[in-house]
């Protein structure tokens, strides 16, 4: 059976948005998910393909976690082969290779033209890179997402779009969970 993957952005931060990953699965459960897996606590989960698009089960499971919890989390959802393009579609190897500074960035939607990252200099952010896929922006941030300025602005900056971002390492896991 084919697999979705939903990212709620900014739960279980800094003991703000808390959401328990017992009660999301069993939430999404009662709700008509099957197959709910969660990845550690920052709002990774894995489930049988609803069969709607991924705009359309996000937004489910935004309703399930205001109904549930009270929260108004935005979530950016993806089909388990748009996971496996992501990976696929890498392009700062570089970056795979020291996947806790590696990030894939989520985007609901496409970066819209005056997004500040399609203008920004790439230069100002050296030594990190970054680079835009397809709903997804790779940040590579060699000496540690802690202290990078270009990590900061994609979490800071407002989009037009919902952001969401996953080290490689938690990338690659929920692509394992997909595939088993």
């Amino acid at each position: 059976m084919s697999k979705q993957i939903a990212l709620l952005r900014g739960i279980n931060v800094g003991g703000k948005n808390k959401v328990p990953m017992a009660g999301l699965r069993k939430a999404l459960t009662d709700h008509g998910f099957g197959g709910v897996a969660t990845y550690v606590a920052s709002g990774n989960v894995v489930f049988d393909d609803p069969g709607t698009p991924p705009e359309k089960t996000a937004a489910a499971v935004e309703a399930v976690v205001e109904r549930e919890f009270g929260l108004r989390i935005p979530v950016v959802a993806r089909t388990r082969d748009e996971i496996a393009a992501v990976v696929a579609g890498n392009p700062l190897p570089e970056g795979a290779a020291e996947p806790a500074r590696f990030l894939a960035v989520f985007l609901s939607g496409p970066a819209p033209a005056d997004a500040w990252f399609r203008t920004a200099d790439p230069a100002s952010y050296a030594p990190d890179r970054f680079a835009i896929g397809d709903r997804v922006v790779y940040v590579w941030c060699p000496g540690g997402i802690g202290r990078s300025k270009l990590a900061a602005d994609f979490s800071g900056r407002r989009l037009a779009v919902t952001a969401t971002a996953r080290n490689w390492n938690t990338v690659l896991k929920l692509l394992e969970m997909a595939d088993g």
